[in-house]
């Protein structure tokens, strides 16, 4: 779907986040040979929720096909056509199974470059999904970029917005370095803005998305989302929060956050993930090693600590949502105050969409 301008003339797409994806692998696909796509289920039907479809009508089997239920030995297919020269997108339809092709990803791809003197590359890029739907349950729900954020030699993006699926799967393709892409399944619906023409949201440049002056929020992917959801139900009763969207987690914009940080004094952190040893974990430490000297109030949110629930009710209990983060804020902004959102507004609040960031 297009905007128009007061001419009529189309000025501005807007486009779901699953028809970005796809349309930047098709744009490199085409601008670049070396470029192939391969993965479970890629041609299904399906395709991978339509983030796959059409692909291989356009560029043929060689270079668009399905394979084994086999996530290491695939993935050790990627790597060695990254190491020949290739740019492979191996599709994995969960997170939770790339713990089947770890010595893979940690072992083998993380360190070629290091190990060969600089020599080898290994640029590849592994499409994970993550996220709560259809009651799926402990073993097809969890949010694991927390695991990859550890290892040097591996970036890691988890991009909220259409706008930037596209640019930091073009810039993911691009790199020479093995880029674990991290999708939630509940925002390949979602729209925003996208040019038309191939661009880049490259490594290491978070995005405030609104401006505050009361707390720092920063969300992980789809919760981003959430936060923001939250950011309106705090407007109304006169709270300014920030939120900051990190987009690439690996490497990490820490500048951004801390200048953010060090005018609100406060920072909550909500993570698609546990909060042990976390991404919010990592992004609280690392702000409070540089804000040592200053009072700072630091808080985090995440999955509940227990495997990821199959049932609505329990999933209400074991994910934040726009209700719960306003909440905290609210207790940290303004302790001792009881309150809830209404819950008609909180509800209300899940049909905010970020169109951003233009």
């Amino acid at each position: 779907m297009y905007s128009r301008n007061k001419n009529g003339t189309d000025s501005q797409r807007i486009l779901r986040y699953v028809d970005a994806l796809r349309e930047a692998v098709a744009a490199e696909m085409e601008r670049d040979p070396r470029v192939f796509l391969f993965g479970l289920d890629v041609d299904d039907h399906k395709a991978i929720q339509g983030s796959t479809r059409g692909l291989q009508q356009q560029f043929g089997s060689d270079r668009v096909f399905n394979t084994p239920l086999s996530e290491d030995a695939m993935t050790g297919v990627a790597i060695g056509a990254a190491m020949a020269g290739f740019r492979p997108i191996h599709v994995h339809i969960r997170m939770d199974f790339l713990m089947l092709c770890m010595n893979q990803l940690v072992n083998m791809a993380s360190k070629a470059h290091y190990m060969y003197g600089g020599t080898v590359n290994v640029p590849m890029v592994v499409r994970s999904i993550i996220g709560k739907s259809w009651g799926q349950g402990a073993q097809h729900s969890q949010g694991l970029h927390a695991l990859f954020m550890h290892i040097p030699g591996l970036k890691v993006v988890a991009p909220s917005n259409a706008y930037d699926a596209k640019g930091c799967m073009i810039a993911a393709i691009r790199d020479d370095n093995p880029v674990i892409f991290v999708e939630h399944r509940l925002l390949y619906p979602t729209e925003a803005f996208v040019p038309e023409e191939p661009f880049t949201v490259e490594p290491g440049h978070a995005r405030v998305c609104v401006q505050g002056s009361d707390i720092t929020i920063v969300g992980v992917s789809n919760m981003v989302m959430e936060c923001l959801r939250a950011h309106e139900l705090l407007a109304e009763i006169g709270i300014r929060a920030e939120v900051i969207d990190p987009i690439w987690l690996t490497p990490l914009d820490m500048d951004t956050i801390v200048e953010s940080v060090r005018k609100t004094r406060r920072l909550l952190v909500v993570d698609n993930g546990w909060t042990n040893c976390g991404a919010s974990a990592e992004i609280l430490a690392r702000v409070a090693e540089k804000t040592w000297h200053q009072t700072m109030q630091m808080a985090r949110m995440g999955f509940a600590p227990t495997a990821c629930p199959p049932s609505p009710p329990l999933e209400q209990e074991f994910y934040p949502n726009p209700a719960k983060i306003a909440v905290r804020v609210r207790q940290m902004v303004e302790p001792g105050i009881s309150w809830e959102p209404d819950r008609e507004r909180a509800a209300l609040a899940y049909q905010l969409q970020f169109r951003g960031p233009f």
